[in-house]
């Protein structure tokens, strides 16, 4: 094979034809594709080990809420000799199947880790990048290709004397690396989201003292774990190429889909009948795999909670916490909030250890050396747990300080609102792709998926501006604006903007409420991207 570094743009002066940001699956994913066709390239991961939020998500309980079947790439190589031990794997054994891509792949060599990138711009004499780290080091290449995944920043809230607290306190993005213990501890979690969910059901085990603060009832779905043998894993292996293969033709890249009709268009029998298989089934079947008008018509949508409430409240004792968890009437519309997978989650509080504290009657006034105070008490804990979510999406990317050639910062750009041609380049940002960012199916796609179907796009997309000898590619203003409109059109044609979730951006204060993601779908969305590349890269310009 010819280097490619010697054909198409001069890049001579640059260190690297490519440079990649953060070592997940999508991350990983262009490293070894691009090192394949011969490119130049370097992966700079913040972390101290390669798996992007499997190396960060550690605390207890931490697991994926997709089945590990689809959570991992499709190449058969990989696939023949990996076996996950669960349904659903725990952060544990994400980062033994990440240790095992590495030695059949031999990934880490090209990995810079314990580097974070703190800054870069684009040298416009040159047309390359300069990308600055936090070791005091600037490195050159013609492609920045920026893999940070939805949960690079973690929201930390702002609330009173949070520093105060002298005990064990940490987000769960952000968990320490050698773990933590809460046997006989009094420990308090912050937030419902899944990591909220995930750590209560570990945290109830052997915590002496267990307090969830809660403002807004996660919407939870059963499980449904169970092991897996190896001759199981063996024969669900003889589906794996009809399961990849549908990802592409599905809205979240798994291999199901919405039903093709509406519940509305049924009778009342076939709709519970309905309901009550895909809950049987469990997973996020019940989320994305309904009637397809559950998330655009508030009607469809209260049939769907109704039944959810009902089958919820049948785990509840006690009659203050079934409207606690599972409210008579929705404070939000079903499904425009991610819901979490729960193994036990409403069991805990027949537990007389664990207490829930509504924080929208009860709010959290600071925190003290010793604990937390509330409108009407003080608690003393020896753990806080801050499950507070993220500043998703694009908050990992616009925490880089990334300078375009009009001297403003990704960051400014974004102030106002989000646009990004194909979900994935800016105008006066040239030579710069992002992955599983903003205004692209990010947040409803399964990760891998994305990684590799919109991450093959990506490789080929450079690969070609090399090949015909672009030195400098650049999305136009008009594009972004065409793309940000069709985007916020399709979102006020669902139900999203009536729930305040990060998928809207409302969970950071200040941040334009607008939605994150693309929302017409994968494999709608892949159709987009074929079709700007076989039109010359349409919103595109070439030099």
């Amino acid at each position: 094979m010819a280097d490619p570094a010697t054909n198409g743009a001069n890049t001579s002066d640059a260190d690297l034809d490519v440079i990649v940001v953060g070592a997940g699956f999508a991350g990983l994913y262009q490293l070894r594709r691009l090192r394949e066709l011969g490119y130049r390239v370097k992966v700079i991961e913040a972390g101290s080990d390669i798996g992007g939020i499997w190396h960060w998500n550690c605390y207890p309980g931490a697991r994926v809420d997709t089945y590990g079947s689809i959570y991992q790439y499709s190449d058969p190589e990989l696939v023949k000799d990996w076996d996950y031990s669960e349904t659903y794997p725990g952060w544990d054994e994400l980062r033994e199947y990440f240790d095992y891509v590495d030695k059949k792949l031999d990934l880490r060599k090209d990995v810079i880790l314990n580097t974070r990138v703190t800054g870069a711009n684009f040298d416009e004499d040159k047309n390359v990048w300069q990308v600055k780290t936090d070791d005091g080091k600037t490195t050159t290449a013609q492609f920045f290709v920026l893999c940070t995944g939805f949960a690079a920043k973690a929201h930390i809230p702002d609330i009173e004397g949070l520093d105060s607290f002298k005990g064990a306190k940490h987000h769960t993005g952000l968990w320490p690396q050698e773990g933590l213990d809460f046997t006989g501890k009094r420990v308090a979690v912050i937030g419902t989201g899944s990591s909220g969910v995930q750590v209560v059901q570990e945290a109830a085990k052997t915590a002496s003292e267990l307090t969830l603060f809660q403002r807004t009832p996660n919407l939870t779905l059963p499980m449904g774990q169970h092991t897996i043998s190896k001759e199981e894993s063996a024969k669900l292996k003889e589906d794996y190429p009809r399961l990849f293969a549908r990802r592409a033709e599905t809205f979240a890249g798994f291999d199901f889909d919405f039903l093709d009709k509406g519940a509305l268009e049924v009778s009342e029998q076939e709709r519970y009948d309905t309901y009550m298989r895909l809950w049987k089934e469990g997973s996020f079947i019940w989320w994305i795999g309904t009637f397809n008008d559950v998330l655009f018509n508030q009607e469809a949508n209260d049939t769907q909670y109704a039944f959810w409430r009902d089958e919820t409240r049948k785990r509840i004792s006690d009659p203050v916490l079934k409207e606690k968890f599972a409210p008579m009437t929705a404070f939000h519309p079903w499904g425009v909030k991610r819901p979490a997978l729960e193994q036990g989650f409403y069991e805990c509080f027949d537990q007389d250890n664990v207490h829930l504290v509504d924080i929208r009657e009860t709010p959290i006034e600071r925190f003290t050396e010793t604990g937390i105070t509330t409108s009407t008490d003080h608690m003393d804990f020896d753990i806080i747990v801050l499950a507070t979510g993220f500043d998703s999406v694009s908050g990992g990317l616009m925490q880089i300080d990334i300078t375009g050639t009009k001297g403003k910062s990704l960051a400014d750009k974004w102030k106002e609102g989000l646009r990004a041609h194909i979900g994935m380049a800016c105008s006066d940002f040239p030579n710069l792709i992002f992955v599983y960012g903003p205004q692209s199916p990010s947040a409803f796609c399964n990760g891998p998926s994305c990684a590799e179907l919109q991450g093959e796009w990506v490789v080929q997309f450079v690969d070609d501006m090399r090949k015909r000898g672009v030195s400098r590619v650049e999305a136009t203003t008009e594009a972004e604006e065409s793309w940000r409109e069709s985007v916020l059109e399709m979102t006020d044609a669902t139900l999203f903007p009536k729930g305040n979730s990060w998928y809207m951006g409302a969970n950071i204060p200040g941040k334009p409420r607008e939605l994150v993601a693309y929302p017409g779908g994968l494999n709608d969305y892949l159709a987009k991207l074929k079709d700007c590349a076989e039109n010359n890269y349409t919103g595109f310009e070439l030099k």
